[in-house]
């Protein structure tokens, strides 16, 4: 049912997956490359909500829901996306007692990981929001892919971290100071992931 209903989309760096206000027809997986949830204003003016690694998958609400997309979808690498249509999501809900609590199990995930979100925005300095924008990329219930090493640039960084490349330079850098990740061409290396959840949650 999965197979013959649902699709993959090659994406180029910038594209747009879904937007804002249109309806949540499909249930969105991350095969490969990086995919952002942001919210735009009329200006242009973002604000990042999460950044999706591949094997992470989201809008379960909406499409639950049925309800409009209530923030835009873009790539922020060369993405491979998997489309899962509305219809197969709420069969396999009502038929499928593993994929119900895999659902579950993601949106509890997800509330938390917004909450963090929000909590550090407000309350952290910058080098620790960096951080901390990173180590949600490693959540291992919502992306079990990620591996120690991300394929990521420090412009790709401050996408998700709503800070400047100059400024993520300079967090960057004072993280790997520390020996908590390791900084090479478009790569971070993670050292210790433990250091880098932890990193900045005394500021709370």
């Amino acid at each position: 049912m999965v197979l013959s209903s649902a699709h993959a989309e090659h994406l180029e760096a910038g594209a747009w997956v879904a937007r804002r206000q249109e309806p949540s027809n499909y249930w969105i997986g991350v095969h490969s490359g990086l995919i952002k949830l942001a919210i735009y204003n009329a200006s242009g003016r973002s604000c990042t909500l999460s950044g999706v690694p591949p094997g992470g998958w989201f809008g379960e609400g909406s499409v639950i829901k049925r309800e409009l997309r209530k923030y835009d979808v873009a790539a922020i690498q060369p993405s491979l996306a998997m489309f899962v249509p509305s219809d197969t999501f709420h069969a396999l809900l009502e038929s499928s007692l593993p994929f119900t609590g895999f659902v579950i199990r993601q949106l509890n995930n997800r509330m938390g990981e917004f909450i963090a979100s929000i909590q550090n925005s407000r309350l952290l300095d910058v080098d620790a929001r960096v951080a901390q924008s990173l180590a949600q990329l490693f959540n291992p219930d919502l992306y079990p892919d990620t591996g120690r090493t991300l394929a990521i640039s420090q412009e790709e960084v401050g996408l998700l971290a709503g800070v400047s490349r100059q400024r993520i330079n300079q967090a960057l850098q004072n993280l790997e100071k520390l020996r908590i990740l390791r900084l090479s061409y478009n790569q971070i290396e993670v050292l210790d992931l433990e250091r880098l959840y932890a990193f900045g949650r005394e500021q709370i």
